[in-house]
């Protein structure tokens, strides 16, 4: 009788084990079907948060993600694959052309290219009118003609008001940008820069090309190599090496502050005139295009978006809920409302001129 009660107590076992493992994958009722996303390091930390990878599971899918270089996804091998989703729209338009998709491409969310520094650069930059300090809600901002000219001079840090008495603030003032003909905020960067070189005009013809090209050129050589992704640049910052300004996604510093980890004397610095980088998903397969639309479109994952300091084009308030109770460093809620202009983006074969003349190609 006891080898039969045994027996009987290890086959219940087993089967309260199987159970859980069967719950574990699939809640009752929900077939998971898996999907697979090419996507740029700026939102691996969003693919990767347990709470949006159950609101997927609750939806009926299993994310998987990979990375790689917004700009060199239409070059690369995307067999296999659900969702291809760049940090902007110009390489989404080349996957669609190379795959034959005719299908509207997905906007779900939005991030604008901020410069970021500690406090003793930014007052530096501020002493030199070449920044404004943020009050209150008001955000600070670089201006950009004014850098620019800085840059074309090759002047040097220590010949701002107070920079000479901060032992890193050396070598010439230029902006750490990551590698344009990989990486999305490089390139959108480059197209910000000609933008305001080309009288505020977008650059469309080799005339312009040839006038914009040589700024783009010392820009890019100041900085000797670039990082291939986004990632690099911010974490360098982050550790306390490397240039003292540095262009990032607004993304990436919003999500720290709006899980509450400390950036210390950071400071969010927005370009006078910038470029939002469009978060652009093109479905290879229906599971693909359908993940796109609940990105869009799903207010739980909108709310995650925000939390991971996304812009949500369906939830313009979704970034200032997101960031509520935290006021440093200083956000633009509202970009226009802080007078931030968006510089146009010239066509993606022109961009690529431009980060060909950048690299002295």
């Amino acid at each position: 009788m006891r080898r039969v009660i045994s027996v009987l107590v290890a086959v219940l076992l087993l089967c309260g084990v199987g159970y859980a493992v069967i719950r574990s994958i699939d809640p009752p009722g929900v077939t998971t079907a898996q999907v697979r996303v090419l996507i740029g390091s700026e939102k691996a930390e969003f693919f990767n948060d347990p709470e949006v990878i159950e609101e997927f599971k609750a939806k009926g899918f299993e994310v998987k993600q990979q990375t790689t270089g917004s700009w060199t996804m239409p070059t690369a091998n995307l067999d296999g694959l659900d969702l291809a989703f760049p940090a902007s729209r110009g390489p989404a338009e080349d996957i669609k052309k190379n795959k034959g998709i005719t299908a509207e491409a997905v906007t779900p969310f939005y991030s604008p290219l901020v410069v970021i520094a500690h406090k003793n650069a930014a007052d530096a930059l501020a002493n030199a009118n070449l920044a404004t300090k943020g009050t209150g809600p008001v955000p600070w901002k670089l201006q950009m003609q004014p850098y620019l000219d800085k840059v074309r001079t090759d002047t040097k840090w220590t010949s701002l008001q107070g920079a000479a008495a901060t032992g890193e603030l050396a070598g010439d003032i230029y902006l750490t940008t990551t590698d344009p003909t990989t990486s999305s905020s490089g390139a959108l960067h480059l197209a910000a820069v000609s933008y305001l070189e080309n009288g505020e005009r977008v650059v469309a013809d080799d005339a312009a090309l040839a006038k914009v090209g040589p700024l783009l050129k010392k820009l890019t050589d100041k900085q000797g190599d670039q990082k291939t992704s986004s990632d690099g640049p911010f974490k360098d910052f982050l550790s306390g090496v490397g240039n003292p300004l540095v262009l990032v996604y607004e993304s990436q510093v919003a999500s720290l502050v709006a899980h509450g980890v400390s950036t210390g004397d950071l400071v969010v610095l927005y370009p006078d005139t910038t470029v939002s980088s469009d978060h652009t998903a093109v479905g290879l397969t229906a599971n693909g295009r359908q993940v796109a639309d609940l990105l869009k479109d799903d207010p739980r994952l909108r709310e995650l978006e925000a939390k991971h300091g996304f812009r949500p084009q369906a939830d313009p308030a979704a970034f200032g809920k997101a960031l509520a109770g935290h006021s440093d460093p200083t956000f633009a809620t509202e970009l226009s409302a802080a007078g931030i202009k968006q510089a146009p983006v010239a066509s993606v074969a022109m961009l690529g001129k431009l980060v060909d003349a950048a690299k002295g190609k």
